[in-house]
């Protein structure tokens, strides 16, 4: 069954490649991601994971926690570190996040992350290429699915976090492309006035042919 947007993401207790891990308790009122992988000593996952760790410091940064899981056992997991971090897309990085073990497929279906058309060598589905993006209050802020074949940019995974937060406190909306620091749209269930109360640095109304002002565009508001 497919998660949804608001709701609270299942808990689960597993084994990983920093030991037992519960995932409420690892998420612990902090913004988290969990990404999953087909298959452990694969090409795109490994280049996904090695990305991840070069970029794990903008994950931080964010106050963002950062797990990965695929259907393979922590013995795998572990050797597999050692390819993972030789590739260039480590950029000499070391892989310090959990990648969590799921070998029974017991997450992947709590999930909803099986991939029918991906089997490994028995038969059994694969999970496919998922993100999961989670808010403090442990609701589910984000997802993704992608195919085995196409692997992740976590360059647009830090950009929608950025937005999720922005949005999170600020009563904007980021458009098409938006990247932290660039101007946002007040959110239409502001009224003018209450949008002039609410930023000081003011908006500006983009004239549209419809005549309707709800293109409203204002600055960042967290900028200084």
């Amino acid at each position: 069954m497919a998660l949804v947007l608001g709701t609270t993401v299942p808990d689960f207790t597993a084994d990983s490649t920093t030991g037992s891990l519960n995932w409420h308790s690892y998420i612990d009122n902090s913004w988290a991601v969990l990404f999953s992988h087909p298959a452990d000593f694969t090409p795109v996952c490994t280049t996904e994971l090695g990305a991840v760790a070069s970029i794990h410091d903008e994950f931080t940064k964010r106050g963002v926690k950062v797990a990965a899981l695929s259907c393979d056992t922590t013995e795998h997991h572990i050797e597999w570190i050692k390819d993972i971090e030789a590739t260039s897309y480590a950029e000499e990085s070391t892989v310090t996040y959990p990648i969590i073990s799921d070998p029974n497929r017991e997450i992947a279906v709590l999930y909803g992350m099986l991939d029918p058309a991906e089997k490994d060598k028995q038969g059994l589905p694969l999970t496919c290429r998922a993100v999961f993006v989670v808010n403090p209050q442990k609701k589910l802020a984000l997802s993704i699915l992608y195919p085995a074949t196409t692997g992740r940019s976590f360059a647009e995974v830090l950009r929608v976090i950025d937005s999720l937060q922005l949005t999170a406190t600020q009563s904007v909306a980021t458009p098409a492309n938006w990247t932290k620091g660039k101007t946002c749209m007040v959110v239409p269930t502001l009224s003018d006035n209450e949008a002039r109360e609410r930023f000081p640095k003011g908006f500006e109304t983009s004239e549209v042919p419809s005549g309707k002002s709800y293109l409203r565009i204002t600055p960042d508001p967290t900028n200084d």
